[in-house]
């Protein structure tokens, strides 16, 4: 009776030092929620020359990666849906953002594809299915790809941005953040992307390295502290992650006069050579070209220019990740960094563009990251936008897809949820004495 009373009393001494997961809910096995934010256009060091404070609060309250590097190519769809489902481009299928058909030479613009399922479902399935799939619940406002349907699956809750949509209105901006918190909490949803679609826009027209870009960085840094002080109203601080990357960065074109531009009517004759192409979209392109004229147009262009890169589709770097899908056409050509690749006339629209190497520097993008499974005042080592995929699921505790990224490269990231709490050495005194009671 004696020994039984002293295993008691150690028991209920015991109970306290119960260790739990840490940067997790009171309900035992559950995950926090996520949000995934992403500004088009963001490239990695656009917050360096600009006062940003809520940026800059977030490195202390959270993690930052150095920057990180998309897929190659570095367009809005593609790398997005890399993003969501952790597919190299050539995997997922999704390889331009136009969807285009090459027998009726039909050529549709980014936002024309948002619902167009059969450009995005090619047997990848994304995160939202893949997650509503494990009793989840999701949602995509405005997202790439959120408004098609995966193997019949919809998204729970979508909206798919407007062709008149205004793109740097402030305004609607928090109303969206208003919206997305209302999700999370008064309908209890797990995991929501949310997309803008700045600075893109004002890198486009206006150029990187120029005022207005410096204004809508600060434009979004207040959005960033809005979204901060949105999520403490709603007393989601302790059980939402967020994560804010981009899709790609960019760079100031190059024009004439200072520089000879890449006009490939200069040295193929289109009407005679080629049956389809898709070009003067950037720094990329390919070509279709007619029966039997692979090797004119080949050997035509591949010396051509000193800052234009031409390539069959089979001997196409490998370490891209992107010509194996049966999509990409027989040609591929994309110019060096600022040098936009145009096909019959010059196209004097954008001041700044994208579409080239992922491997220079004006491609990369941002990452920072926080809440209650995120460490504080961690800095990454840069790494590429496939592993952000596994990093989600294990955020939201889902089983992910085959994809081709890692946890290894994200998981120092995260709160040590297997590190045992303080006390366990007490905790571990207490059942040694356990033990010799009951010997």
């Amino acid at each position: 009776m004696k020994r039984l009373s002293c295993l008691l009393l150690l028991l209920g001494f015991l109970k306290p030092f119960t260790c739990r997961p840490t940067g997790r809910n009171e309900k035992e096995n559950s995950s926090n929620k996520l949000l995934l934010v992403s500004f088009d256009g963001f490239r990695w060091n656009y917050d360096q020359d600009v006062n940003t404070p809520n940026m800059d609060l977030l490195v202390k309250q959270g993690v930052k990666a150095k920057y990180v590097t998309p897929p190659f190519v570095t367009m809005t769809s593609p790398s997005h849906f890399t993003i969501i489902s952790g597919r190299w481009i050539e995997d997922h299928g999704v390889i331009h953002n136009m969807m285009f058909n090459t027998e009726t030479l039909k050529k549709y613009s980014h936002k024309a594809t948002q619902n167009k399922t059969e450009w995005w479902d090619n047997g990848v399935l994304p995160l939202w299915i893949t997650a509503q799939n494990q009793g989840k619940k999701t949602a995509s406002f405005h997202y790439p790809g959120g408004g098609a349907t995966y193997k019949g699956q919809s998204v729970h809750r979508t909206l798919v941005e407007s062709f008149d949509h205004p793109d740097s209105n402030e305004t609607e901006w928090r109303e969206n953040i208003d919206m997305v918190m209302s999700w999370f909490t008064k309908e209890n949803f797990d995991f929501v992307t949310l997309y803008y679609g700045e600075p893109d826009q004002v890198g486009h027209k206006k150029g990187p390295e120029t005022e207005d870009r410096k204004l809508i960085i600060q434009q979004i840094d207040r959005t960033i502290g809005y979204l901060v002080e949105a999520i403490e109203k709603h007393s989601l601080k302790e059980k939402l992650n967020v994560i804010i990357t981009s899709d790609h960065g960019m760079t100031t074109v190059k024009k004439k006069p200072a520089v000879q531009e890449i006009l490939l009517s200069n040295y193929i004759k289109f009407r005679n050579l080629t049956k389809f192409d898709i070009l003067d979209y950037g720094g990329f392109g390919m070509i279709s070209p007619k029966a039997g004229k692979q090797e004119e147009i080949y050997q035509a262009l591949k010396n051509a220019h000193p800052h234009l890169k031409v390539y069959k589709k089979e001997e196409f770097p490998e370490h891209f990740h992107y010509a194996k899908h049966e999509r990409v056409l027989p040609i591929l050509v994309y110019g060096d960094l600022g040098y936009s690749v145009n096909s019959r006339i010059i196209l004097y629209i954008n001041k700044g563009d994208h579409g080239f190497d992922n491997e220079d520097m004006d491609m990369k993008t941002i990452f920072r990251a926080f809440g209650p499974d995120f460490k504080q005042n961690y800095s990454a080592e840069p790494f590429d936008s496939i592993h952000i995929y596994p990093l989600m699921c294990k955020l939201l505790g889902v089983t992910p897809e085959p994809n081709n990224g890692s946890l290894a490269f994200t998981e120092k990231m995260l709160i040590d949820t297997a590190q045992p709490q303080p006390n366990i050495r007490l905790a571990a005194i207490v059942l040694s004495a356990i033990v010799a009671v009951l010997s």
